[in-house]
């Protein structure tokens, strides 16, 4: 039987799947690695790292599945969006990536409004710190040197396939996270790339996530063994091989993704820009589509650093414990901006902090304003989503936080909407990778092979809960008002 290979190479780690002919994922490996702070405001990665995360994962997939391993016939990509990868005429690294989650270019996003008239409605959202372009302005003005060497630029999932095939391709939604777009046309703007002081020819090519990208080179495939010449797909960035995971690739399809960050995600059959409520709007990585997505900096990453600073506890555990004692009107609140914040705000010098503690607050009353916060920050998504005229019943749920029934049901109390958990979810973008190499491969349609998962929980809203969690919301926003906003006009001043 022919299998797909689905690699996404996230944040924290890699993950790569095996997937068969009828959809079931049958293999999963993963390989962790750090990122790097090494100034307020900074994120950065060694772009090695990932290429080194796939060889370890793929070869743990071989020893555990050989058989499937060997008959695989496609290769799929997603990957966190937004980095800059810069690549000198031999394809190394000029320095390390900057991360979506990096907030240094804050002053390029202000020079590229003015430069661009009507920047948001071309390339689909505002100029925001974490996209590409400003990192390149940044790059200009404080490593000229590092900047004139550079050949070319890609993105960190394209990294990893330059590694598999030697060639530079991008798909239309990595594509669109950078600001260099023309997402109504579906092809890079050649006005948006020269205001990063670029031209096109330094960038990669970009194509449907549906098509074939390049083949496995011999090193590669004798590197991974796999066999030679094997097709690797355009893929997507993570929020759109995540709908293609999940089935969302029809007008209305929705979903929340609770990984690192997180994505409340629409899928549309037009482009729908709304720039004035920091909506994403952007090229999805099947033909003809496109996507409407708020996006939130702080996804399961505040779980993870409480569960580390609080003597590294098993993050399972702490969940049972705190829904053990969870009770809806519990007074602590949080404000979940770790690394700053895009939907609603664009504000990356927002901080996290807890409110309301006192002498009775136990870790489980943290651990539950944390789950909390990141579903109010979703309520902002939502509002913003509103506010861009799109509303939607009920929303799937994808990302290793959806393992998490207890704060699935959190969210579907505060959003007021039903929540649907589908085998497989927390796959998320690795699954649809490889659904995008199943669809090369076939000839099959979209529509075909990015069905809906099976159904495994539908997390309906408690309308009580809600009442309590819309007066906690309210205080939730009030509270970003008084303290963040003074604090980043502060900030921002120095």
């Amino acid at each position: 039987m022919a299998h797909f290979l689905g690699i996404d190479i996230g944040t924290s780690s890699v993950k790569a799947i095996l997937m068969d002919e009828s959809g079931s994922v049958v293999g999963s490996a993963s390989r962790s690695y750090p990122a790097s702070q090494p100034q307020p405001l900074w994120s950065e990665q060694d772009p090695d790292t990932w290429w080194h995360g796939t060889i370890t994962a793929l070869s743990e997939l071989q020893q555990t599945h050989p058989d499937a391993y060997q008959d695989t016939v496609g290769i799929g990509l997603s990957g966190q969006m937004h980095g800059a990868v810069v690549l000198d005429a031999k394809g190394k690294p000029l320095r390390p990536a900057i991360l979506w989650n990096d907030g240094r270019a804050f002053a390029e996003c202000a020079e590229l409004e003015l430069q661009v008239s009507g920047l948001g409605d071309k390339a689909g959202v505002p100029a925001m710190p974490g996209f590409t372009a400003p990192k390149l302005l940044w790059l200009e003005k404080h490593e000229p040197e590092i900047f004139n060497a550079i050949h070319t630029v890609v993105l960190p999932k394209d990294y990893v396939r330059y590694q598999l095939t030697r060639t530079f391709v991008t798909d239309m939604c990595d594509a669109a996270g950078t600001l260099w777009l023309d997402e109504a046309k579906r092809r890079w703007h050649p006005e948006l790339v020269e205001a990063s002081g670029l031209g096109v020819n330094q960038l990669p090519d970009v194509m449907e996530g549906t098509e074939c990208s390049g083949f496995l080179s011999g090193e590669a495939a004798d590197l991974l063994g796999l066999k030679l010449g094997i097709p690797v797909v355009a893929g997507g960035g993570d929020a759109a091989a995540g709908a293609a995971g999940i089935g969302a690739v029809e007008d209305g399809n929705a979903f929340i993704s609770l990984g690192t960050s997180a994505q409340y995600f629409v899928a549309t059959d037009s482009y729908k820009p709304w720039p004035q409520s920091l909506i994403h709007s952007f090229a999805h990585c099947v033909p003809a589509r496109w996507f409407q997505m708020a996006c939130m900096l702080n996804g399961a990453s505040p779980l993870m650093w409480f569960a580390g600073v609080s003597g590294g506890e098993d993050i399972g555990k702490l969940l049972a414990e705190t829904e053990q004692q969870y009770r809806v009107d519990m007074p602590t609140v949080y404000l979940p901006y770790l690394t700053g914040e895009r939907t609603p705000h664009n504000n990356p010098f927002a901080a996290a902090s807890f409110h309301q503690l006192t002498a009775a607050t136990t870790r489980e009353h943290m651990v539950q304003a944390v789950l909390e916060g990141v579903a109010f920050s979703l309520r902002d998504c939502q509002q913003a989503m509103s506010e861009a005229g799109t509303v939607v019943p009920a929303i799937g749920a994808i990302g290793g936080g959806s393992r998490s029934q207890f704060w699935l049901q959190i969210i579907a109390d505060v959003l007021n909407r039903t929540v649907v958990r589908y085998r497989d979810s927390e796959s998320g973008p690795a699954l649809g990778a490889a659904r995008l190499a199943q669809i090369q491969v076939s000839c099959a349609t979209p529509s075909e092979v990015c069905h809906k998962p099976d159904v495994i929980a539908v997390i309906e809203p408690d309308r009580e809960n809600h009442q309590a969690y819309s007066d906690k919301y309210s205080e939730f926003t009030a509270l970003y008002q008084e303290y963040e906003k003074p604090r980043t006009k502060r900030m921002a001043g120095n």
